[in-house]
């Protein structure tokens, strides 16, 4: 509107045209964005921020670009494995403050290392919306990337290794999340540090495509609504994937593989979704579900666990079924006196210890399953009562069970087991599993587990 009003301004006053158009080609020519060569040293990069024009691109050469920098105008800054940003042990080696920055091919190493202060590699503001880090090298920094407020902001095809000179506890997470809706997070490596991806006070974020080495959590989220985290990998942390104190969120096509502790960890989730993923490789638990209430779990494989699922802590309302456990060595944990039931329209799950007949041929046992008797309450709390499994008396107990059910103490059914695993446990079915209607799961769809 400016520059229609200063052209018949122009055109008025019988101003040339061949002037008034050079004119507007000049200040257009000066107004393109300039890439802008950048050599290494010391506060050279800084200098650069300062004298460059927004929308400009910073390329980096091979060196070391020394000292924190602060991003405070629209810029991308671009390079090779070979430019180094080095924070030389202190504070923020970058801090964005600007939107729209861009952060590409770099590697970025030695932040501070004072938890009060945050020290990242790369910390973004609330000010900086949009910002991109894409495809660097992380090392030897305390935080990888903190995103801390802004909108929208996508962190991808990183390689961040964090640090190890702290016990695991008191480490620097790779991606730390604060108040940042819609941020992405997606195909990076992390390795080390304390959590993968820490996200906290936030909604509407998606991680996916990422694997997570070494670490406490893969991904960890506290308080966070309405998000995403698929198609990641977990190997060889203590816990894969940590929900706690979230509701409507979509876990989908994880895996955890040798996780020590836990694979997945549902706390005080509520109307979520954990559907397709997969569990294998010994850890303590493939999913502890502790008062998480009115989630659908469907179609995931839990395998070679000391314990498939322990279940406690009053969790109400949840949809099991289409599960496959597999050689997991207690195949259910339920603490509670409740009866479950866990299967939904005719279709339970796969239990790989289930020695069952399908006399009609429906894939669907002819019994029952019930994955805790009251054998299995005594050894949980006399462990030293396993070296009677094979006894006589052992055995009475499981038959009295089975000619009388009411001396079973409570627990787990499932009505209609299934005589081979799903088909294809790492992906849904055709239907709207992953559709987060407006308000979860209702009543009547969580109601078949009492």
């Amino acid at each position: 509107m400016k520059a229609e009003l200063s052209l018949s301004k122009l055109l008025a006053c019988k101003v040339p045209v061949s002037a008034v158009f050079a004119l507007f080609f000049f200040s257009c020519m000066s107004a393109v964005a300039a890439d802008i060569q950048v050599a290494p040293g010391k506060g050279t990069l800084q200098a650069a921020i300062n004298s460059s024009s927004s929308g400009d691109t910073l390329l980096l050469g091979d060196g070391i670009y020394g000292g924190s920098i602060n991003i405070h105008k629209k810029l991308m800054l671009k390079g090779s494995r070979n430019s180094v940003i080095d924070g030389e042990g202190s504070s923020h080696v970058i801090t964005i403050t600007a939107p729209d920055v861009v952060i590409k091919g770099l590697t970025i190493q030695n932040s501070g290392n004072t938890p009060e202060t945050e020290d990242s590699a790369v910390f973004v503001t609330s000010n900086a919306d949009r910002a991109r880090i894409e495809s660097n090298y992380l090392e030897n920094n305390l935080i990888g990337v903190y995103l801390k407020g802004p909108d929208s902001a996508i962190v991808s095809d990183n390689v961040i290794i964090g640090s190890q000179f702290h016990r695991m506890n008191d480490r620097g997470n790779g991606v730390y999340l604060w108040n940042t809706p819609g941020s992405i997070v997606k195909n990076n490596d992390i390795r080390y540090g304390r959590d993968g991806v820490f996200v906290t006070n936030s909604h509407h974020n998606t991680f996916t495509g990422n694997t997570f080495r070494d670490l406490r959590f893969a991904v960890h989220y506290m308080y966070t609504n309405e998000s995403e985290v698929s198609h990641n990998i977990s190997i060889n942390n203590h816990v894969g994937y940590a929900l706690m104190f979230s509701h409507h969120i979509v876990a989908k096509e994880n895996q955890s593989i040798g996780d020590h502790e836990r694979g997945l960890f549902f706390n005080f989730t509520n109307y979520s979704i954990l559907s397709g993923n997969r569990v294998s490789g010994g850890a303590e638990k493939c999913v502890f579900i502790y008062n998480a209430n009115y989630n659908e779990i469907d179609n995931n494989t839990f395998e070679g666990c000391n314990i498939g699922v322990h279940f406690t802590a009053g969790s109400e309302k949840n949809i099991i079924h289409s599960n496959a456990f597999i050689n997991n060595r207690t195949q259910v944990k339920y603490v509670g006196t409740r009866y479950i039931e866990w299967s939904k329209d005719g279709r339970g799950n796969y239990w790989s210890d289930n020695i069952a007949f399908d006399i009609d041929n429906n894939a669907i046992a002819d019994q029952p399953y019930k994955p805790n008797d009251l054998v299995d309450q005594i050894v949980w709390r006399h462990p030293m009562a396993k070296l009677l499994l094979n006894s006589p008396s052992v055995q009475l107990i499981k038959w009295a069970q089975a000619e009388f059910p009411g001396t079973h103490p409570g627990g787990v059914t499932d009505s209609a087991p299934l005589m081979m695993p799903p088909n294809d446990n790492n992906q849904s079915s055709k239907s709207n599993m992953y559709k987060l209607k407006p308000y979860g799961l209702n009543k009547s769809e969580a109601e078949p587990n009492g």
